[in-house]
């Protein structure tokens, strides 16, 4: 009977994509906001997508991501059939959405909720605040994981990770 090297067992051991994650799961919820380009950008860096009754290409790559994020607050959208949100960002991402509302007014930017376009907004002043919105279309049950994913803006992060497994159910 043959038997298997232990350093061999080690390399395959460290060497599996199912092991190296840590048991960790994904994210649950994805949010991202993606700036109006062109569609000369590359059929492969852009993504099409009616705004206004107009087709209009958005960079894949996100110019805020929920990794950018500190807290939310939802609210009721106007349809009152679905909710909007309010993200409060971390300070580097808002120095970067006040660069890009400077550098590019007149275009859209795409707010994105795993992978599905939830809202567009145009760029019409420069942002100085610490928020970023999606306006609609966010259902209740992205907004339980959006609130799983992180705290309520003025909710205290200690309470909020204690309380968090309740929040999965």
């Amino acid at each position: 009977m043959y038997r298997f090297p232990a350093i061999a067992f080690l390399f395959l051991f460290a060497c599996s994509p199912a092991l190296q994650a840590g048991g960790k799961k994904p994210p649950p919820l994805k949010i991202s906001f993606h700036l109006q380009g062109a569609q000369n950008d590359g059929k492969n860096r852009v993504i099409s997508q009616q705004i206004a009754g107009e087709e209009l290409f958005f960079s894949k790559s996100a110019v805020v991501t929920q990794k950018d994020i500190i807290s939310f607050r939802s609210f009721p959208a106007d349809d009152k059939a679905d909710f909007g949100a309010i993200f409060l960002l971390k300070p580097v991402a808002v120095r970067r959405l006040h660069s890009i509302c400077n550098q590019h007014p007149g275009k859209y930017l795409l707010a994105m909720v795993n992978g599905q376009v939830r809202d567009a907004v145009l760029i019409d002043r420069p942002n100085n605040d610490p928020y970023i919105v999606i306006w609609q279309r966010i259902s209740a049950q992205e907004i339980r994981l959006i609130h799983y994913t992180m705290p309520q803006t003025g909710e205290d992060p200690k309470d909020w990770k204690k309380n968090r497994k309740k929040l999965k159910n």
